[in-house]
């Protein structure tokens, strides 16, 4: 099964799928799209480690998202994909503004054929304000375009708030 978790800043969404990853029985595999360039996201990314069982795999991967899920995923695994608005971002900052369209496209390709339980966890932020400045107003698109196609995809679809998932689509929790 294939999953889609949203949710804002501090909703409980990582907790939710780390929850639904240990509890999937099979050998699962973090993979890591942050890159901690600050000491507040070394932070963030510290408190996630704290979290995970030792014996979790772990791939850090900020740009080539679908090559690491082809090399990855099997019968017998569960993906943790945490996040997707942080490799958004990632591809957002490269110079290359055409890559962020191809490797976008890679995921959405490879997602079908890609065996074994995979589960995304992305932050919902198209609902505030729209945000001032060309490059915001980009990001926030990008993803509603992205979580639109990938829970077109996914089998089920949750949106957390307050440490509460709501099923969107699929068999709720």
């Amino acid at each position: 099964m294939h999953q889609l978790i949203l949710g804002g800043a501090r909703s409980g969404k990582s907790r939710l799928a780390e929850k639904l990853a240990a509890q999937s029985g099979l050998a699962v595999i973090y993979i890591a799209t942050s890159q901690p360039l600050d000491g507040e996201m070394n932070e963030r990314v510290a408190l996630h480690r704290q979290r995970r069982p030792d014996h979790w795999g772990l791939v850090e991967e900020p740009i080539d998202l679908a090559r690491v899920l082809r090399e990855n995923a099997a019968t017998d695994r569960c993906l943790l994909v945490d996040c997707l608005t942080l490799w958004l971002t990632n591809l957002l900052m490269l110079e290359d503004p055409a890559r962020l369209a191809s490797e976008r496209d890679h995921l959405l390709q490879t997602l079908a054929s890609l065996p074994g339980e995979i589960i995304f966890v992305s932050n919902e932020t198209g609902l505030g304000v729209v945000p001032l400045g060309e490059l915001t107003r980009r990001y926030v698109d990008e993803a509603g375009w992205l979580h639109q196609a990938l829970a077109e995809q996914c089998q089920r679809v949750v949106l957390t708030v307050a440490g509460l998932p709501l099923t969107l689509k699929g068999t709720a929790l």
